[in-house]
């Protein structure tokens, strides 16, 4: 499929992107992935890891944590955040995108809020097709880190909706339309803890 031809070549093990990439990036790109509780599921874990050793490896100054917060009572991106403060990443290095809700809308807000140009985002390898393919197609300068570690029980169902969501943003990408949210622009200059929410 065109989708995946075209962004094969920017997916990335995480440690070829420390050899491999000498120029820093603006940002690490975290995508949510669902959380229990105030954990994130396992798949979700897998790809803070990857985010968060790309970042002590100097990869990019700062990490956006992105996911769904549409719901007071379901919340990913202050999971996503805690946890990487757990494993020693600067709260202000970490800015959270509480308004991803699909892929499309999280990598539009990265470009349209803070203003990202060129960026690794971090998922498992079947996603980040798709993920970069809307990435360049929205103009961000963007590779893939692929935070695949293990083969996890529901696989093949999610390459089934992935086929499908493939599809979908192939025809999103043209129309470009705005996401459900869009909000003031927030500098990565400045502290990540201008995203947080919650004392």
């Amino acid at each position: 499929m065109g989708v995946m031809k075209s962004t094969q070549k920017y997916i990335y093990k995480e440690e070829n992107i420390t050899i491999e990439n000498e120029k820093k990036y603006d940002a690490i790109l975290v995508l949510g992935s669902g959380v229990r509780g105030n954990s994130p599921t396992p798949i979700l874990k897998e790809r803070l890891e990857t985010g968060i050793s790309l970042y002590k490896n100097g990869i990019a100054p700062k990490i956006i944590m992105s996911g769904d917060h549409g719901k007071k009572y379901y919340d990913e991106v202050n999971i996503m955040k805690d946890y990487a403060k757990k494993q020693g990443v600067p709260s202000e290095d970490i800015f959270m995108d509480h308004a991803g809700f699909s892929t499309y809308e999280s990598m539009y807000r990265a470009g349209y809020i803070f203003d990202v140009k060129r960026m690794v985002v971090v998922s498992q390898e079947y996603h980040l097709y798709r993920a970069i393919y809307i990435a360049k197609k929205l103009n961000i300068d963007v590779i893939g880190a692929n935070a695949t570690k293990s083969i996890m029980s529901g696989h093949s169902s999610r390459l089934t909706r992935e086929i499908f969501a493939q599809n979908k943003d192939f025809f999103k990408v043209i129309l470009k339309p705005k996401p459900t949210f869009l909000g003031e622009k927030i500098s990565l200059e400045g502290s990540g803890d201008v995203t947080n929410d919650r004392e």
